[in-house]
């Protein structure tokens, strides 16, 4: 996805008030259901279901990542954590949107516990790296974890502490700049944006660990 992105102005800083494009009303249009697992995309979801939003770079292998979970009901890709309503991926490429490319995940926490969620999102990518993640290089690449409750937010910066030490006894060397914060509006990403490395399996996928274990997880 860098190749794409390269055509349009990197930022490494997030944009001001006055930077931040206006975007539009109208929502980006996506298909009702997951190419995959074929749920609804956008609910309804089932009953006790939860929600977190994660962000590890490019959303292409980061959303194949969790569809392939058992536990997680339905994912999908998308921009969360800037100023411009209903963003085109254009417009978040130029980094004047101040989105990061986020993954939404509904999963069923009586099947897969949060901590494992959490667990796959440290060891899957380097969260030391701060607006860039690999050869991605822009804030839409920034390293997130958007939660919809305040357990889920209590449990995440718990995991990011523990995380730290794992990084600071392997000798890493370096500070975890993830974002954590409560729920961002989420905006989906186009359709071809959905499910991609089902649709194109030969994509690129830029994830790449430390490889530094975290052992906070748990099934």
């Amino acid at each position: 996805m860098f190749f794409l992105a390269n055509m349009f102005n990197k930022k490494i800083h997030m944009p001001s008030a006055a930077e931040t494009l206006p975007g539009r009303d109208a929502p980006i249009m996506v298909p009702g259901r997951h190419f995959v697992s074929k749920r609804a995309l956008n609910g309804p979801h089932p009953d006790g279901m939860e929600t977190v939003q994660f962000g590890m770079g490019c959303f292409w292998g980061a959303e194949r990542l969790f569809w392939k979970t058992p536990g997680v009901w339905v994912t999908s890709v998308g921009y969360a954590g800037g100023g411009t309503p209903n963003p085109t991926y254009q417009e978040t490429c130029t980094g004047l949107t101040g989105h990061a490319e986020t993954v939404q995940v509904v999963f069923d926490p009586s099947a897969v516990r949060f901590e494992a969620l959490l667990k796959l999102f440290w060891e899957e990518h380097d969260p030391t790296q701060g607006m860039r993640q690999g050869n991605d290089v822009g804030t839409t690449y920034r390293s997130v974890i958007y939660c919809s409750t305040p357990d889920q937010l209590a449990t995440a910066r718990a995991s990011r502490d523990a995380y730290q030490a794992a990084l600071d006894a392997a000798g890493h060397g370096a500070r975890i700049t993830t974002e954590i914060d409560g729920w961002k509006t989420y905006y989906f990403a186009e359709e071809y944006h959905q499910q991609y490395l089902a649709k194109n399996p030969g994509g690129y996928c830029g994830l790449r660990g430390t490889g530094v274990a975290c052992v906070a997880g748990g099934a």
